[in-house]
């Protein structure tokens, strides 16, 4: 689709105070390694006779008879690989890609030295300080995807931000798709649920893209998050989705969901052992259906609270597990993804300071894309309307922070200094002056007031803020427009696959 088919129009103000513009972030610094080089061929050569000595298993008659045709040694369900065929397959992924849009303006770089960030996705549940906790349905699910629309820090959607469970499952991809499609110009993800769901979000997105299926299997417009269910298994809907997407030329990010002390070894080493073996086993297989076609390399490996067996995250496991992750998929050169995540129950000081921990951890340990990366919390159970709008700002910290100084001879400043002098001050300066308003970066939340002027206010909180920015943000809200032709296009696809009856909800 041309831009002039489909543009995006410039954010408002709120309080006088401009948002951080839309970009495209990018990490000028080498990411943080954790452990030693021997150390991490230590871990990859641990996973690689995991696979080949335990296996994994591959729960579809399909890929397990791909695999034996490759030479795998495939018992019933359990595949066993060798190691020369995982490293020889993996090497064949991308390092680099692109994630179009459905908004040229929103393409998004995958690899090298970009960052980028998503909503949440896929909690069942949905909180607001008004409302109190709720579970997930259409009205929020439309009204947090036009607020993560509306917030420039929010630069593609990870999936749905809370699952509409008052739209019946048979057709609720179709829906949830058409509202993605309508309300928000970035880039979107399609769940793995089945091949029919697959093939319509890859009609869908052609669609809103206004491009042929030749233009849309030569450019990457989707992408899909492919769960192992840990320890080592690919279950039919997963692999239904590297079938379906691998086939096409789209994305796809294997993900292993690994629960140190529950559904991993209890260790950090251990816990990232089984990740990286699961990673493998999927990346390969990803290869293993279309050469060459892009993947990303997921990690999720956090802890459990070993008195409750509740999720924990944002730890300091969590942090070296990101880092780690980091390291295993710059060694396979393939695009790293990770969250931002916590697992606070009330948008408090611990769900700040864990966000704080995993936020440092990706953007430290190499990520390329980021999921959940506004509004997430309780775990990933509820997707939070405030806390979507202090992550917003957080990540527009991390922005800043990855833009370098300037160092041109005015940002050096050595007219200015001897202008003031010993003793003196730059509040009046001219070049102080100049750079009034946008100085330094400003958080939309965060308060910068004296105690006596802040009382007088009210004593209004972070939360109290966000709170108000929320009916803001979604008061500026405007669709993307889309072209009249490709609108009735979509709405008659989707219109007539909902007659249908959509698909069948045993997969």
């Amino acid at each position: 689709m041309s831009s002039e088919r489909r543009r995006r129009r410039p954010r408002q103000s709120f309080d006088g105070l401009l948002q951080p513009p839309w970009r495209l972030h990018e990490r000028r610094f080498e990411p943080t390694p954790i452990v030693s080089d021997d150390e991490l061929e230590a871990i990859h050569h641990a996973s690689l006779r995991v696979l080949r000595d335990t296996g994994m298993d591959f729960l579809h008659p399909t890929a397990c008879k791909m695999w034996a045709e490759a030479g795998a040694a495939v018992d019933a369900e359990r595949v066993r690989l060798d190691p020369e065929m995982v490293t020889e397959l993996v090497a064949s992924a991308p390092s680099e890609f692109v994630l179009h849009a459905p908004d040229p303006a929103r393409h998004l770089p995958m690899g090298g030295r970009s960052v980028a960030f998503a909503a949440v996705a896929s909690p069942p549940n949905v909180a607001d300080r008004a409302g109190g906790r709720r579970t997930g349905n259409r009205e929020d699910f439309r009204r947090l995807v036009m607020l993560s629309e509306v917030l420039n820090a929010v630069g593609f959607q990870g999936g749905y931000p809370v699952e509409p469970v008052d739209v019946h499952a048979s057709v609720r991809h179709l829906v949830a798709t058409r509202d993605l499609l309508t309300l928000t110009g970035k880039a979107v993800n399609a769940y793995s649920l089945g091949a029919q769901r697959n093939r319509d979000c890859l009609e869908m997105v052609r669609i809103a893209r206004g491009v042929s299926d030749e233009q849309l299997d030569a450019e990457p417009s989707i992408f899909t998050v492919v769960n192992c269910s840990s320890p080592l298994r690919l279950d039919t809907p997963m692999l239904e989705g590297i079938l379906q997407y691998s086939a096409r030329n789209q994305i796809v990010a294997v993900t292993p969901f690994t629960l140190a002390g529950a559904m991993a070894p209890v260790t950090v080493a251990g816990a990232v052992v089984q990740q990286n073996a699961e990673a493998l086993a999927g990346i390969a297989f990803c290869q293993l259906v279309r050469p060459g076609s892009p993947v990303i390399y997921g990690g999720f490996t956090s802890n459990v609270d070993m008195q409750s067996g509740a999720p924990a995250f944002g730890t300091p496991e969590y942090m070296q597990a990101v880092l780690l992750g980091g390291q295993l998929a710059r060694r396979y050169g393939i695009p790293y993804r990770s969250s931002n995540v916590c697992a606070a129950n009330a948008v408090d000081a611990q769900a700040a300071y864990e966000s704080v921990f995993s936020l440092w951890a990706v953007v430290m340990g190499g990520a390329h894309m980021v999921m959940h990366g506004a509004g997430w919390m309780e775990g990933g159970l509820q997707a939070c309307y405030e806390k979507m709008v202090i992550d917003a700002d957080l990540i527009g910290m991390v922005g800043a922070f990855l833009r370098p100084p300037a160092t041109d001879a005015d940002s050096l400043a050595e007219e200015v200094i001897a202008e003031v002098g010993p003793g003196g001050h730059f509040f009046g300066t001219d070049h102080t002056l100049a750079r009034y308003r946008n100085a330094f970066f400003k958080p939309m939340v965060s308060d910068w007031r004296n105690f006596e002027s802040w009382a007088e206010a009210g004593s209004p909180t972070a939360l109290d803020h966000a709170e108000r920015l929320v009916g803001e943000l979604l008061a500026s809200y405007e669709p993307p427009r889309l072209a009249d032709d490709v609108r009735e296009e979509l709405d008659d696809f989707t219109d007539r696959r909902i007659a249908e009856g959509g698909v069948h909800t045993d997969f």
